[in-house]
């Protein structure tokens, strides 16, 4: 059973930076993507960064990918985002979500989710 478990979010003034972590817990630590999706208030959630293969290449929604960075650690079974100079279009709840079993090619393949942290810009 995957567990996902965000932390990190809060409140940070535009143009700041925030690290995002989700460590997730599972008895398959190799055959898994982990990955991130954001929803703003009214709005549908979406796609940020994603890895395609365990530990491998990265997915961005393109223009986030130029002020945001999706890494991980495999010994912890984490992983971040780093989130710079942020905007008030950034304000949404961060989720984790992991894709179990397989690359994941499409956003709409993850399998499991976390229960989300809230990023403010103000």
């Amino acid at each position: 059973h995957v567990q996902l478990v965000e932390s990190g979010g809060g409140s940070v003034q535009v143009g700041g930076s925030r690290r995002l972590s989700c460590a997730a817990s599972t008895y398959i630590v190799n055959s898994k993507c982990l990955g991130w999706f954001r929803q703003a208030p009214g709005k549908e959630r979406e796609g940020v960064a994603r890895f395609y293969s365990p530990g491998g290449s990265t997915v961005y929604d393109t223009p986030l990918s130029r002020r945001f960075t999706i890494s991980q650690d495999n010994h912890k079974n984490t992983v971040y985002l780093q989130m710079n100079n942020l905007k008030p279009e950034d304000t949404a709840m961060y989720y984790c979500a992991a894709r179990v079993g397989g690359y994941w090619r499409e956003w709409s393949e993850a399998t499991h989710w976390g229960q989300g942290t809230q990023v403010t810009v103000s």
